[in-house]
């Protein structure tokens, strides 16, 4: 029987005496782009640091490709084939752009170190900037090309599951966009993905699913073509320009109705 590459089962998280996550349940089929949506002090970005093994479950159970994770530390979550693109991007940005990159590859090159030059190449295709400034000194890039750096550094695992958290943060619109594109292109390669995002017009331009998260928990749930509006709307307490946003990316989503046949008109009869 098949499984969900990622199974989140009644996941309880926080810190010190504050409890953020309070039962989060969710899946992730490989091949998805699973958007997280919520309000600010939802426990999106908790989610996304527990998930990584950064922040410690207090009670719940993480699964992973059939395998449960929920003890695991982070480095052995990321040899297994997760990679966390944290928000803020977090580069060394004391690093150069190609000493970032080989931080991101500890787990392969202790696997497999023969493979490292093939996955730094495959990386350098297709992020050409980083390549041509690649002895650059990460934190004089702008945010822009540091958030590629920082997808490209998470790809350097090799991964099955990509976690991105927040990405369009403190970006212009273009280059959120030029970033979007980036993304959708390595789902489409086959990496898995599980994105938070604060703006959701933007985000449901890239999920192919979407949970709503309440106060810890996951309130709604659908693939984006799918998703009540109104709901989407309440939960997230849009005003009406967000909202108009919002339902024009739902209704960009959805596939496209065939056109109804054409009638022939009946052919009159010919006098002989």
């Amino acid at each position: 029987m098949s499984h969900p590459l990622l199974g989140v089962e009644e996941l309880v998280a926080g810190f010190g005496a504050t409890t953020v996550l309070h039962g989060l349940s969710y899946e992730v089929n490989r091949g998805e782009i699973a958007g997280i949506f919520g309000l600010n002090g939802a426990g999106k970005s908790v989610s996304m640091k527990v998930l990584a093994g950064v922040v410690p479950v207090r009670s719940g159970r993480i699964t992973f490709d059939g395998v449960d994770i929920t003890r695991m530390s982070a480095e052995e979550r990321v040899a297994k084939g997760m990679a966390h693109v944290p928000q803020g991007r977090q580069v060394f940005a004391a690093l150069t752009v190609e000493q970032n990159l080989r931080l991101g590859a500890y787990t392969l090159r202790r696997r497999d170190s023969r493979r490292y030059q093939a996955v730094l190449d495959g990386v350098y295709d297709r992020f050409p900037l980083l390549r041509e400034r690649r002895t650059q000194v990460a934190g004089t890039m702008s945010g822009g090309q540091q958030a590629s750096l920082a997808v490209a550094r998470a790809l350097m695992a090799e991964p099955l599951l990509m976690l991105v958290d927040e990405p369009s943060a403190g970006l212009a619109p273009l280059v959120v966009r030029e970033l979007f594109a980036t993304l959708r292109e390595v789902a489409a390669s086959g990496v898995t993905m599980v994105l938070v995002e604060q703006n959701v017009a933007f985000g449901l331009q890239l999920a192919t699913t979407a949970h709503i998260l309440q106060v810890g928990r996951i309130v709604h749930s659908g693939a984006v073509a799918d998703l009540d509006q109104a709901a989407v709307a309440s939960y997230l307490g849009v005003g009406r320009l967000l909202g108009a946003g919002v339902t024009s990316t739902i209704e960009a989503r959805k596939p496209a109705k065939k056109a109804a046949p054409r009638k022939r008109a009946p052919r009159k009869a010919v006098a002989k």
